[in-house]
C-alpha cells in the first residue's frame, strides 16, 4: 500500500476468509482504495474487472500462510491434534478425512506420488484403506500414526517430519491448488498492462515448476514441436522473464524467518 501512494488501489484475493478478515483490520493510507474479496485466485480476470482501470501488477503468495499452519483447528499441521481438515475455504464441502474416508486407494497412490512425490506412497495409502475399514478418519493425528507406520523407522527422512509429504500432498489434492495456480497466472498475465509484472512466491518445487514451465511459455515466440517444418501454433510472447533462476531469502532473512528457507520468486514483465 506505501508503494500504490498516491491515489492506487489494491485488490486482495484469498479463499480464506479469516485471512479477508484480519487484513480488513489494517491501517489504510487514506489516498489509497482497498478492495477485498472473498475468491480463488483462479478467478483473477473476474475480480480484476472491479477496478475499473489497467492493472499494473499481481503478486501470488502461493501455499498456507504461517496462522493457517499454526492453528490446529485448520488442520494442516502434523504437530499438533487436530481435525482433520486441510480446507483453505472453510466453506467448501470436502475436507482431508473426507477424502481419506472416500478415495479408492489408486486413487490415494496417485495423489501422494503426484503430489507428495513419496516414495512410500503406496504403501501408506494401502495403510489408509485398511485403517478406514476398523475406524473412518477424524483428526491429524489419526493420519500421522498412519504413516508413521507406513514407512520403516529407518527410512524416516532426517531433515523433515516424516508425514510432511503426506500433509502437503493431501492439502493440494483437497484444495485443487495447482489448477489453481495455473489458472491465475494465466489471468494475470492477460489483465496485467504493458509493462506491468508479475510476480510468484512459490513453496515448494510442483508450485514453482508450473511458475516457470509457463513464464517460459510465454516469453518464447513459436511454442511448435522441434520436427515442425514451420510454425503452425501462432503463439507469440507476452512477456519477459526477469529471473532467469528464482530469488531466495537471504542467510540473514532464513536465520530471522525459518520458513522462508523454501521460498522462490520468479518475475514476469508484460510486453
Amino acid at each position: 500500500m506505501e508503494r500504490l501512494q498516491p491515489g492506487g488501489v489494491l485488490l486482495g484475493l484469498d479463499r480464506d476468509a479469516s485471512a479477508l478478515e484480519r487484513f480488513a483490520r489494517e491501517p489504510v493510507p487514506p489516498d489509497v482504495t482497498l478492495m477485498l474479496e472473498h475468491t480463488n485466485f483462479a478467478q483473477l480476470a473476474s475480480a480484476a474487472e472491479r477496478i475499473g482501470r489497467p492493472v499494473n501488477g499481481v503478486i501470488f503468495d502461493l501455499g498456507l500462510s504461517s496462522l493457517q499452519l499454526d492453528d490446529p483447528e485448520r488442520g494442516f499441521s502434523f504437530q499438533a491434534a487436530g481435525p482433520l481438515d486441510m480446507r483453505m475455504d472453510r466453506s467448501e464441502p470436502w475436507t482431508a478425512a473426507d477424502l481419506l474416508n472416500r478415495e479408492s486407494e489408486t486413487e490415494l497412490r496417485r495423489i501422494l506420488r503426484e503430489y507428495g512425490q513419496e516414495r512410500w506412497g503406496a504403501r501408506i495409502a494401502q495403510r489408509i484403506v485398511e485403517r478406514r475399514r476398523r475406524t473412518p478418519f477424524d483428526t491429524t493425528k489419526d493420519l500421522v500414526d498412519v504413516v508413521a507406520g507406513a514407512i520403516p523407522r529407518g527410512a524416516w527422512p532426517r531433515d523433515i517430519h516424516v508425514a510432511t509429504r503426506t500433509f502437503m500432498a493431501f492439502r493440494i489434492a483437497v484444495n485443487r491448488e495447482l489448477d489453481a495456480i495455473e489458472k491465475g497466472l494465466k489471468a494475470a498475465i492477460a489483465v496485467v498492462a504493458s509493462g506491468g509484472r508479475v510476480g510468484v512466491v512459490s513453496f515448494h518445487s510442483l508450485e514453482d515448476k508450473i511458475a516457470k514451465n509457463l513464464f517460459n511459455v510465454e516469453a518464447t515466440d513459436c511454442i511448435c514441436p522441434p520436427q515442425a517444418p514451420v510454425c503452425l501454433c501462432g503463439h507469440r510472447r507476452s512477456v519477459r522473464v526477469l529471473t532467469r533462476k528464482p530469488i531466495i531469502a537471504s542467510e540473514t532473512e532464513v536465520r530471522e524467518n525459518p520458513r522462508s528457507r523454501s521460498a522462490k520468486l520468479r518475475v514476469a514483465e508484460k510486453l
